[in-house]
């Protein structure tokens, strides 16, 4: 089996504040950040939690911070695709032997394809053919 590098580990709370950030298509305002964590994912969090782990971000190189006045900047500095696709490739690695049907089967047990979905896969598997 070969070896993957794993994507830094994220905690959840860091997951959801990138996932803000990257959703955000450009630079955000932390009271930004703060209010969508309460308001998409009904988290509560005073400003200095968030501000603990936008630290831990910066210190794993997902961010950066500029303050504009009175208020602070966040700018993503990893691809949101990328990242993404390494952890995709870490789950499939770790816990699926490598094996992408293992995966796949998976996710189609979990969560049953639409007839959509379905021809969709179909088309992206006669693309790999060609």
């Amino acid at each position: 089996m070969r070896t993957v590098q794993k994507e830094k580990d994220l905690s959840s709370c860091e997951k959801m504040i990138m996932k803000i950030v990257w959703d955000a298509k450009g630079d955000i305002p932390t009271p930004e950040v703060i209010e969508q964590i309460k308001t998409k994912y009904g988290k509560n969090y005073a400003r200095t939690t968030v501000a603990t782990f936008i630290q831990r971000l910066i210190e794993k190189g997902f961010v950066t911070t500029y303050r504009r006045g009175r208020i602070a900047y966040i700018h993503a500095e990893r691809d949101e695709k990328q990242y993404t696709l390494n952890f995709l490739k870490h789950i499939r690695e770790f816990w699926f032997q490598g094996q992408l049907t293992s995966l796949v089967s998976a996710l189609c047990e979990e969560s049953k394809p639409t007839a959509e979905e379905v021809e969709q896969l179909r088309k992206l598997i006669d693309e790999m053919d060609h």
